[in-house]
């Protein structure tokens, strides 16, 4: 589970890492117009409503490129913002301002556009049980930041990594022989702590999950008819998660299925990034 404490720990690197993507050797564009330290200001604005998520990863990307940038918000992770909002004040180093002004945005409007996305999709599970959960189909070496997206927007966060849980799709099914094959060897070889959650594609998928154990059973890309079979069948003998293709556009479907979770990688594989920018840079 990602939350702001466990971001902060291991940002640092992905931040640094960004920032030496964008710059090599200098930025030369700074550096033709600002040979030495002048002090001056910018604003963050948002250009689109929506909700806001990565202020934090913004701030630290300058405090990595220098400890006396000042950023001073007017909104917090989570809030919804409007349109023409002042969302913060950058002050320092204007050379520290330019250089690091595309990488902040870049995390900052990956981050709130998951997060509004998320939010938007959240809202319309209102009134049912079903929980909304991420999946690991995120943007290599972004995943922290769009999984805290993702818990900023009202969504919860199916498994961070290959580390965290079994999760035995068709192909590990393939590879060991079949369902009850699968299960038997993942409870010889897992600690008991360790949850076991099995992807089903047919109802006889499923009765062979419910007999071997499975903690949590995955119901891929069913029809609607058989995700209801498929729940009557495992009475409550194991979550029910259901999978695949979910999307804002079919997610009100699966509200009458009685599932436990609904996962959706649309939630950080298709989300549109929220508009904001930095203005008015000026000498102070």
């Amino acid at each position: 589970m990602i939350d702001e404490i466990t971001m902060k720990i291991r940002a640092d690197e992905l931040i640094r890492s960004a920032l030496a993507e964008d710059v090599t050797n200098e930025d030369v564009s700074t550096a033709c117009i600002l040979r030495e330290r002048t002090e001056g200001e910018a604003d963050l604005l948002c250009k689109q409503d929506g909700v806001i998520a990565g202020l934090p990863v913004f701030a630290r990307v300058f405090a990595i490129l220098d400890d006396k940038t000042e950023v001073t918000f007017f909104a917090k992770d989570g809030d919804r913002v409007r349109k023409g909002q002042k969302l913060a004040k950058v002050r320092g180093d204007m050379r520290v301002i330019l250089t690091g002004e595309r990488t902040a945005l870049n995390y900052l409007q990956r981050m709130s556009g998951i997060a509004t996305y998320t939010a938007n999709v959240a809202r319309l599970l209102e009134g049912s049980s079903l929980r909304l959960v991420d999946t690991r189909k995120t943007t290599p070496n972004m995943r922290i930041f769009e999984k805290y997206a993702v818990r900023v927007g009202g969504g919860g966060n199916h498994r961070y990594n290959l580390s965290d849980a079994i999760l035995l799709k068709d192909n590990h099914i393939g590879a060991a022989g079949g369902v009850k094959q699968a299960v038997a060897k993942a409870k010889a070889y897992a600690p008991f702590t360790m949850k076991i959650e099995v992807e089903t594609e047919t109802l006889d998928m499923v009765k062979d999950a419910v007999e071997a154990g499975a903690d949590i059973i995955m119901l891929d890309n069913m029809t609607h008819e058989q995700m209801k079979q498929a729940v009557a069948l495992i009475a409550g003998r194991a979550v029910v998660e259901i999978s695949g293709n979910v999307t804002a556009e079919n997610i009100e479907k699966l509200k009458d299925i009685g599932a436990d979770i609904v996962s959706s990688g649309a939630l950080t594989h298709s989300a549109p990034i929220l508009d904001v920018s930095l203005k008015n840079l000026h000498t102070l």
